[in-house]
């Protein structure tokens, strides 16, 4: 069974965002990039899946400047086998990642897809569900569980009424979540190896898919500064303030 991985260059986690002074975009310059936390998730599943004998093949690949080899690089560390990288400097939105992804998933025929929900730099959540659609593959979304028996798989779903337990059949796309699994670090013996493990490097042209798209961003802007809070003596001050200063009640 081949399972394919989408992996995504985000800024880091851990680092505080800043907007650029013309207020255009997010300021890139010298700032720590990394894996998308959820598509450390998705690299996980699929190397424990590798792990249980399920999976015979690991493919990532990714979508972005040609810096992005440096994930896909930590994916094979981490026990992925090979990888693709779809070198753009353009921006990439939800529906033209899902078509370049569409196309990798006809050239390469996996038995499962996996991806991270989300993105933690545009939070959009479309990518999954995009590419299910173009692939007419079936779709197993917010994944906190995965189950593969034969030629289907048992998803346990995060919905927001609590857990839905689903079965579709392969070749399915997946969705991570965060309680799917905890990430391993990788190994310095393994990051080692990895820096000769195979890595293909193609153009958006390469498969056909012009990276044009509908949406165009007008503004940029951080989040506004939260007031300091302050302290009350009693419960009638609280109420009082929260009456007439706040105007919640």
């Amino acid at each position: 069974m081949k399972v394919l991985v989408a992996v995504k260059r985000v800024v880091d986690y851990n680092v505080k965002v800043r907007v650029k002074a013309d207020q255009s975009d997010v300021d890139l310059a010298n700032v720590k990039m990394s894996m998308n936390p959820f598509c450390e998730i998705a690299v996980e599943e699929a190397v424990r899946l590798k792990e249980k004998g399920v999976a015979t093949e690991l493919v990532a690949v990714s979508i972005g400047p040609k810096n992005a080899q440096e994930q896909l690089r930590t994916a094979m560390a981490l026990g992925v086998d090979r990888s693709i990288l779809i070198e753009t400097d353009e921006k990439v939105d939800s529906l033209a990642a899902a078509k370049l992804l569409a196309k990798v998933v006809e050239e390469e025929q996996p038995q499962v897809v996996l991806v991270g929900k989300q993105s933690i730099d545009t939070d959009n959540n479309q990518t999954a569900q995009m590419l299910s659609a173009l692939t007419g593959l079936a779709q197993a979304t917010f994944a906190s569980e995965v189950t593969i028996e034969g030629d289907k798989a048992k998803v346990k779903r995060e919905i927001d009424g609590g857990l839905q337990t689903i079965e579709v059949k392969l070749p399915a796309v997946i969705s991570a979540d965060l309680r799917l699994n905890e990430p391993r670090y990788a190994k310095l013996p393994d990051i080692m190896k990895a820096k000769k493990k195979q890595l293909d490097v193609k153009s958006p042209a390469d498969y056909g898919v012009e990276l044009s798209s509908n949406l165009k961003t007008l503004k940029v802007e951080p989040p506004a500064e939260r007031s300091a809070g302050i302290k009350v003596d009693s419960v009638e001050a609280l109420v009082d303030k929260l009456k007439n200063e706040a105007k919640v009640v």
